[in-house]
This record gives C-alpha cells, structure tokens and sequence, in this order.
C-alpha cells in the first residue's frame, strides 16, 4: 500500500525578538538584531511600511516552528525580491496574455439567473475598463475563445507596462492568477474596486455552485487560503 511523502519538518523558531526598522529608504525586519534575507540571500527590505508592518506580525505570529504556508505576505515579498524585480518584463509579459482570456468575458447561458449576476457583477467592471482604456471589450456565452480586438488588447497591456514599481506588478499578477481576470487586477490597483469586492466578483459561478451543492470543510480551507493571498497583494498595491 502507497503512503504519501511525509511533510518536510519545519524548522523550529531561533529568534525571541522581531524588530521592525527603517533602513536605506525602506523597511527591514530583524530578528535579534539580524536581518531576515531571501531565499536567495537578499535583504528583505520593503518600501511601504503597512506592507512591513505585516511582514513583521507574521514572523511574530511563528511558535515554535516557522512554516511557511502561514506567512502569505513573506512569500509575496519574496516572489517581488527574488523572482520580479530581477527580471520585471517576463512577468509583465505573463500578465499581458491574461488579456485576451479574462474571465469578465466568459458568460454563463444559463441559468438566467446565473448570467443576470455576471452581468451586474461584471458589466461595471468592463464599463470602467472601457472608460480607462478607451476600447471596447468583447463578451461571449460559454465557453468558446471571445477574441478582444487587437486594439483593446494592447491598451490593457500598456496599463500594465506602465506600473514599473516590481512589488506592485507582483502584486497584480498575484490578483490576476488568483482571479483569472486582468480586468479585477487593474479595477483594484486603480481603486475603483475593494479587495471583497474583487473577490467576490472572481467567484460569482463557484459561489453559484456552493448555493446549489454546498461546500465541504476542505473547499472553504484552500479559499480562505487563496483570499489571504488576495489581501496581502491588494495591501501590497495600498488598497487593504
């Protein structure tokens, strides 16, 4: 009989005292004095202080073990450190395909009442989007490729372009994967939408779903897993 692969062990807290201190311009976090670094041995400095402060009560918040899964924001920062400000433009790249596939163009046929929701959910939300850009943004019914218009795909990649700051950019494609929607990303970063709001827009057919089925213990878990990665990157992006 197969087992699974045991979790590796965690590795046990070494510090006593978390210290937050400004430093070069940004924000560090120290533990005893020394300063916590990256996995690949950057500093982790933070430009924003209420981004810092999180970082701060996550290391605080560690018992005798430090695990990772319960420190979204460190993971956040590490991805920006490490992975997005080294090479900013594959991750720009990545999120500029998210516009020819956002979710807000993907319509329900039925239930009436399942495609009325994404209508009200979703239609102010394209509505802001063509105010932004000045384009028009195809919808389609099911679950065939909606082709936006080269015209409106491109300006939604010039927005995206357009946010150099690599903590910022992480943070919108941290939100975009979340989603599945470029359009939730923007809509949050620029302020016309809140962090609930944009998630609850992401999940007008799962919530749709849990009405009709309900939903076991494990589902409500991982989501409330993935919406805390939601907030720290709408923190991230100063709309938390």
């Amino acid at each position: 009989m197969s087992t699974l692969p045991a979790r590796p062990e965690l590795p046990k807290r070494f510090y006593k005292e978390v210290a937050l201190v400004e430093d070069e311009g940004g924000f560090v976090i120290r533990l005893d004095g020394r300063p916590v670094r990256t996995p690949s041995r950057a500093a982790l400095r933070v430009p924003a202080r209420r981004v810092a402060e999180e970082l701060a009560a996550e290391w605080e918040r560690q018992a005798t073990h430090i695990d990772p899964a319960t420190m979204p924001m460190t993971r956040l920062v590490n991805t920006v450190l490490d992975g997005v400000a080294p090479d900013p433009q594959s991750v720009a790249d990545d999120l500029g395909r998210y516009a020819e596939t956002d979710l807000l163009a993907y319509r329900a046929a039925e239930p009436e009442r399942l495609a009325q929701r994404q209508a009200e959910g979703w239609d102010p939300v394209i509505g802001w989007a063509e105010a932004k850009t000045g384009e028009s943004f195809a919808r389609g019914v099911g679950v065939m490729f909606v082709a936006q218009p080269a015209s409106t795909v491109e300006a939604l990649r010039a927005l995206v372009r357009a946010e150099a700051d690599p903590f910022r950019l992480a943070a919108l494609h941290q939100v975009t994967t979340l989603t599945g929607s470029l359009l939730l990303a923007l809509a949050l970063a620029d302020g016309f939408l809140e962090v609930e709001r944009a998630w609850a827009l992401a999940h007008i057919d799962e919530d749709w779903n849990i009405e009709q089925w309900g939903e076991d213990a494990e589902a409500q878990a991982r989501r409330a897993n993935r919406y805390e990665d939601m907030r720290m990157a709408a923190l991230m992006l100063g709309r938390a």
